[in-house]
């Protein structure tokens, strides 16, 4: 079996949203890293990204799914993700994911340790769902999402 490559593309020490001492590593690579734990879907045009409001807050992000524990790799998720946004659960590549790094287990951290995936995969078809084409480059609140170095 060959290694996967990737590339560590930014890091965040002592993330504010992990535990102690946890760090945030976002990680250009071409095959999905177990363990995933959520699944995002990048569609583009040009310097536009597609978005959608998260559930909890209203704000824009990429359309996301949790994804099960019996899909380590994501993969399910992310199709069954794709076919409800456009319709078309094929032509996915893998971009990167953000890696959260948690030495140990924390009771108020609900993700795996010692690390926890966040995928974001590519796809260039449409959506069919409401949503908003938002410029990356001139909206400030996409800047803060973890996965934004991917994008850029």
């Amino acid at each position: 079996m060959i290694a996967e490559e990737e590339t560590v593309i930014h890091v965040t020490p002592d993330a504010s949203w992990l535990p102690r001492h946890g760090r945030a590593e976002v990680v250009r690579r071409s095959i999905p890293p177990t363990p995933m734990c959520v699944a995002r879907l990048l569609l583009r045009q040009a310097d536009q990204i597609f978005c959608v409001p998260r559930s909890e807050t209203g704000r824009l992000d990429l359309p996301m799914r949790v994804v099960e524990p019996n899909d380590p790799t994501g993969l399910i998720g992310i199709t069954e993700l794709a076919e409800q946004v456009t319709g078309h659960g094929t032509g996915l590549v893998f971009a990167g994911a953000v890696r959260n790094v948690v030495e140990s287990r924390q009771d108020d951290y609900a993700w795996p340790t010692p690390h926890a995936h966040f995928g974001v995969w590519v796809s260039e078809n449409m959506p069919t769902v409401e949503g908003a084409w938002v410029n990356i480059s001139d909206d400030p609140q996409l800047r803060d999402r973890h996965w934004f170095p991917l994008v850029m």
